[in-house]
């Protein structure tokens, strides 16, 4: 079935840097990244930066995936093959699903801008609680490249076949109840 909708439905986004230099001042990819989806008309809820300690990470994420107000959770940083980069470690035991192919496509697109470094890369998604959850890198380039080619029209609802806006907590658009929201078809 499709979860294509007729209408855009805003979101509500939280952001995180994982980072153990970076500031309110200097996080260029947190600004770029909220820019971004205020841009499309999603909701900033929340923004923070966070060192890069597995539980510091899990802590703050763990707030927002138990929170009914975040449907969606953006993490820049700390996703490298470096052995302190731990976002991954800190997330993947929260994650009830697995969005496996956010990670595999985001690999293959960084391999053409690149190469072979792209292997370096852990980014990756999941849902818990309802709440998507996408982990890419801190450097602007990639961060850029994650929001425009997966994550962007993966959060809107227009987007088919099919989007996640359906998975979310609190969406309208319901895979197996559909509201008026859908198109006919």
């Amino acid at each position: 079935m499709s979860h294509k909708v007729k209408s855009f439905l805003p979101l509500k986004i939280a952001v995180m840097t994982v980072s153990d230099s970076r500031t309110a001042a200097n996080d260029s990819t947190g600004d770029m990244l909220v820019q971004a989806l205020q841009e499309q008309g999603h909701e900033l809820v929340e923004r923070t930066i966070t060192s890069n300690d597995c539980y510091q990470i899990r802590y703050q994420l763990s707030a927002w995936i138990a929170s009914a107000e975040v449907q969606v959770v953006l993490i820049n940083g700390g996703t490298g093959f470096a052995a302190n980069n731990a976002t991954v470690a800190a997330i993947t035991p929260l994650f009830d699903k697995v969005v496996d192919g956010f990670g595999e496509i985001f690999r293959q697109l960084s391999f053409q801008d690149i190469g072979s470094a792209a292997l370096q890369s852990q980014a990756i998604a999941g849902l818990a609680n309802e709440t998507l959850i996408f982990a890419m890198p801190g450097s602007g380039g990639a961060a850029k490249l994650a929001w425009e080619q997966l994550i962007k029209p993966q959060l809107d609802a227009r987007q088919g076949p099919c989007n996640f806006v359906a998975h979310v907590k609190n969406s309208p658009v319901n895979s197996c109840n559909p509201t008026q929201h859908l198109l006919n078809g």
